[in-house]
């Protein structure tokens, strides 16, 4: 008998108008879905689904504490996987879900390098919030030859500098409680003023402004988007 498939499903930033036709039809055909959560509620990546979600769906449910460090994570990894796995071992494809993309970011690449040996894994691509913040705040990414580069908030002041001056388009990401270092940096680099800010993007309660405006105590689902380069529509 032919194993069964394990999706990966990206489920997008949050407005359940930008899931995919391919995950929404997944998720809605599933008779297993997996997925992360907090100590308390149903996770994120299914809040979005929510309503594709049938009634009878046997759910796994990974709950992954909210802190820094690798455990337990990866025992939690460990113990989903093989729950995941006793399912495809039955027959019984599995739809796990994640914010955004499954391969950005995301906690679904645990998972897959647990299970990607030993039984067929397909990966659905979600819209990321880098993306979707670009759109909002009618921003570009980067053009013709630029480079662009991706940053976690947390890494330290000396790291973030070099990599931002090394690039001409610039995101960076789990803002949080760092977003007042970041705003002292930006503005030592002379940046502060072509810094743009969003928070909680595609959601009801989304936030856009420039950096000047953004505030200090700053959603962990946020972003800052800087374009150092020519402006695109300017410049042809």
């Amino acid at each position: 008998m032919a194993k069964a498939t394990l999706y990966g499903v990206g489920t997008g930033p949050g407005d359940p108008e930008l899931v995919t036709r391919k995950a929404w039809r997944l998720i809605e055909t599933a008779s297993v879905i997996a997925y992360l959560a907090p100590d308390d509620g149903p996770g994120f990546a299914r809040t979005i689904v929510a309503d594709a979600i049938g009634d009878d769906v046997c759910e796994v449910i990974m709950r992954v504490p909210m802190r820094t460090g690798r455990a337990p994570a990866q025992t939690i990894y460990d113990e989903g996987a093989a729950t995941i796995a006793a399912h495809l071992d039955a027959g019984r494809d599995v739809v796990m879900l994640c914010e955004g993309d499954p391969l950005f970011y995301g906690s679904f690449m645990y998972v897959l390098a647990r299970l990607r040996d030993q039984y067929p894994v397909e990966i659905v691509a979600g819209v990321t919030s880098i993306t979707a913040c670009a759109a909002i705040q009618l921003h570009p990414l980067v053009a013709r030859n630029d480079t662009l580069v991706v940053l976690p908030a947390p890494l330290p002041d000396d790291a973030l500098r070099s990599r931002i001056e090394m690039a001409q388009g610039v995101v960076i990401m789990k803002l949080g409680r760092h977003m007042p270092r970041l705003r002292a940096l930006l503005a030592s680099m002379g940046l502060a003023e072509q810094t743009l800010y969003v928070g909680h993007a595609s959601l009801a309660n989304e936030a856009s402004c420039r950096l000047v405006d953004a505030p200090d105590d700053a959603p962990y689902f946020s972003m800052l988007l800087i374009y150092k380069g020519d402006d695109p529509w300017i410049t042809r």
